[in-house]
């Protein structure tokens, strides 16, 4: 299964190590992960909230679940997120149970 990670990053000093520990364990479970906070290496600079979403959703896209990091609830990305794999019709994993 290939698996979205979706979680905070704007205001998260951490997020890096938070995904890549999410990205870890489910690489370890025999997903196939998508990594979204990896994206700031390789996208342009100057791309607007909207521009980034865009990417995310695509991205999202590709997948066959979504895995919600702690205090996605809070984000206003991963809240639009969760409600695009609700409406997909999606796996979703919350605090490590899949639904």
């Amino acid at each position: 299964m290939r698996v979205y990670i979706s979680g905070p990053i704007t205001g998260t000093d951490d997020y890096m190590e938070k995904f890549a520990k999410a990205e870890k364990e489910l690489l370890e479970q025999g997903h196939s992960v998508v990594n979204p906070s990896k994206l700031d290496a390789i996208l342009p600079h100057g791309l607007s909230y909207e521009e980034y979403m865009k990417v995310d959703f695509s991205l999202l896209d590709l997948c066959d679940a979504i895995y919600m990091l702690s205090g996605w609830e809070k984000s206003c990305g991963a809240n639009r997120e969760y409600g695009y794999a609700l409406g997909k019709d999606m796996d979703i994993a919350i605090g490590g149970r899949w639904k």
